[in-house]
């Protein structure tokens, strides 16, 4: 297969963990005989260093016109402590979306077996948890209408949902549950906001066409508990942007690092995988950073386009260096394995995804591993 690859490396450590994406990227072409073409361009605060706005008319059109985009992190700390700052880097991932149409993300949380003890929360709790959060993208306060009034003292967001927009993420979420194990769980407020009686009503009609998925619902502030006290209880977790927003980093700690969320934003002709961490400025350039999440972004990429076996084909080869230790320092504590280094083991192990394999354990307990 032929695919047009735009690459957004964005700000942070989002150049670092993107090239590792790249790497594993490179190493399917390989293995598997595609052609993969890229091109790179600004987004974010290094954008608005160098072009003066955070998604440039050239970066846009740039992903207009690819097959996908792959996006690293965006963010600056000059930004986020500056609330008079009037252009800011999240605008223009904001705006990416809205113009592209990426009105579903698609979040996978999961507990890897061999990153148990690594949890701040307890083994018989995550163990077993695999659930995916499907959370709309394009509306709710997000995008609405934002006011101040003239003395600087009253502020408001209007959050505002359509059918349409409700109805359209929702049949992804059910189809992805069909192929699932089946359940379906709303995530909202109907209790106090409108726009959640509005979910809940169009969800509830939609699911009558899905007769074989169990549908549940919950108020946002029960879920953010249950994700903590009983996570294996989810299979697709459907829910608005902000709520969507926070819950899917709330999963982050059920692996043991954020570092280790992988995410997909589609639309109907586009789409957009990125790591759901932010831009962690104070990592940039020291070679720490966790690369896996965007690599696992890359295998959603894969799988976007049909390509099951190659997207297995990573994911084996991250199952791999988890379970060898070969892993950043924000997993092992200890572990003298760099980004790079990470990305070069997952990269080489693309091609041979047995387990059968010879390693030198000394060497890896010295970060520097030695495969036969």
């Amino acid at each position: 297969m032929n695919l047009n690859i735009a690459l957004l490396p964005g700000d942070g450590i989002g150049p670092e963990v993107l090239a590792q994406a790249v790497k594993c990227l490179q190493a399917v072409e390989e293995t598997f005989n595609h052609q993969f073409v890229y091109k790179e361009a600004p987004v974010g605060a290094i954008a608005i260093k160098k072009k003066g706005a955070p998604l440039p008319d050239n970066t846009l059109k740039l992903c207009k016109e690819a097959d996908a985009v792959l996006f690293g992190a965006i963010g600056d700390p000059k930004f986020d402590n500056d609330p008079n700052a009037k252009v800011r880097p999240e605008q223009g991932l904001l705006k990416l979306r809205k113009e592209l149409g990426l009105f579903a993300n698609i979040r996978p949380v999961q507990a890897y077996p061999s990153l148990l003890d690594k949890s701040p929360l307890k083994k018989d709790i995550i163990s077993g948890t695999d659930f995916v959060i499907y959370r709309e993208l394009t509306g709710g306060i997000y995008f609405g209408e934002k006011k101040l009034n003239e003395e600087g003292t009253i502020a408001s967001d209007l959050c505002e949902y359509s059918e349409g927009e409700i109805s359209r993420i929702t049949h992804l979420a059910f189809k992805a549950a069909k192929t699932r194990k089946k359940k379906l769980t709303l995530v909202d407020k109907a209790n106090v906001l409108e726009s959640s009686r509005l979910w809940r009503k169009v969800v509830t009609k939609i699911g009558e066409s899905y007769p074989e998925v169990a549908l549940d619902f919950l108020f946002v502030d029960n879920a953010a508990m249950q994700i903590i006290l009983n996570p294996s209880q989810f299979d697709v977790i459907l829910t608005e942007n902000m709520f969507g927003d926070i819950i899917s980093d709330e999963g982050s700690v059920i692996g043991g690092s954020i570092g280790l969320l992988a995410s997909a934003s589609v639309g109907e002709e586009n789409a957009l995988f990125e790591p759901i961490h932010g831009s962690y400025p104070q990592a940039a350039g020291k070679d720490i950073a966790n690369p896996i999440a965007s690599i696992l972004s890359a295998a959603m990429l894969l799988e976007h386009f049909d390509l099951g076996e190659e997207a297995l084909a990573i994911k084996k080869a991250v199952d791999k260096a988890l379970k060898k230790g070969i892993v950043t320092p924000d997993l092992k504590p200890k572990s003298q394995y760099g980004t790079n280094q990470v990305g070069d083991f997952i990269a080489h192990n693309i091609v041979d995804i047995e387990d059968d394999f010879n390693m030198n354990d000394e060497n890896i307990d010295l970060g520097k591993s030695t495969i036969i």
